[in-house]
């Protein structure tokens, strides 16, 4: 019982509450844009994200927006806690610099950013598994209809078992590392940029942390999103109705099938989205930090 009083009063136990935190944050604030977008992905048609929130709105009120956010964020708090505490530590480990006060080197906020994206991969593949299942009942692209988490998560195990369970782990993986590691170099140049010193002084105001976690939300979103959209597409489909046998075997019969169109589908969706939450994400990081040092 005295670890986590301990833990939470050192460096390491306050950035893990401050990423809880931002992960709380950006679930919220992106969950009904992040539904839009897996509609869009997994969709064989071209509706506009526009036309999709309409119809679902008009047939199930706006409340099926937020289908299935129970999932991540009973998961996601954690997972983002453990990624931004991990960063922490593996940012420093890589950085050129031995001063203690000095910030982290962009070569090691790189490489502990694309440690930290491979190590959440393992959690966050099932939670993405269940969350896109849930996204997409009542909709001509699933069987499943008017079940909950649990529900969704015991049925797939029961039915595919572990393996199921992880589906799609790899692609998790090949989009979430090198992506992350774009991400926490992006906002760390960004801030820099905006407010020259505040690497070493933690003194930039709100808008250059809303910007700067944007910006890095957009960049690496954007570089990974057609692997994205394989990810949706394997995890949508079941032993029931399975289509494709792989990564490469997804790519070319949706490139043959669709276009290469079908990559960027909603991505329009996604970079709004990557936006806001990504802002929320760093600000409710940073700000809680701050408080929980200032005690």
């Amino acid at each position: 019982m005295e670890f986590w009083p301990e833990f939470l009063a050192s460096s390491t136990g306050k950035e893990f509450v401050a990423g809880g935190f931002g992960g709380t944050a950006g679930i919220i604030s992106g969950y009904p844009l992040d539904t839009l977008r897996v509609m869009q992905q997994n969709s064989f048609n071209t509706a506009s994200a526009f036309s999709i929130l309409r119809n679902v709105v008009a047939n199930e009120g706006p409340t099926a927006l937020y289908r299935g956010m129970a999932a991540p964020l009973a998961s996601v708090t954690f997972q983002n806690a453990m990624v931004f505490q991990i960063y922490a530590i593996l940012s420093r480990a890589f950085s050129s610099s031995d001063l203690v006060n000095d910030p982290p080197s962009y070569k090691g906020v790189a490489l502990g950013g694309f440690c930290s994206g491979a190590i959440q991969s393992m959690i966050l593949s099932p939670v993405e598994l269940v969350k896109i299942r849930l996204q997409l009942q009542n909709t001509s692209q699933s069987i499943e209809t008017r079940k909950g988490p649990m529900k969704v998560a015991k049925n797939i195990w029961r039915i595919e078992g572990l393996r199921g369970m992880y589906r799609g782990l790899g692609i998790t993986m090949l989009r979430d590392a090198p992506a992350h590691g774009l991400y926490f170099w992006t906002y760390e140049y960004a801030r820099e940029k905006l407010h020259p010193g505040c690497r070493r002084s933690c003194e930039e105001s709100l808008n250059t942390m809303l910007v700067s976690g944007g910006l890095a939300g957009v960049v690496s979103w954007v570089l990974s999103y057609p692997l994205d959209v394989i990810k949706t597409r394997l995890q949508a489909q079941t032993l029931s109705s399975q289509k494709y046998r792989g990564i490469l075997d997804c790519l070319r019969k949706s490139v043959r099938e669709e276009g290469y169109e079908v990559l960027w589908r909603g991505l329009g969706t996604a970079v709004a989205r990557a936006f806001v939450v990504n802002g929320a994400i760093f600000s409710a990081y940073e700000i809680t930090l701050r408080c929980l040092f200032d005690k």
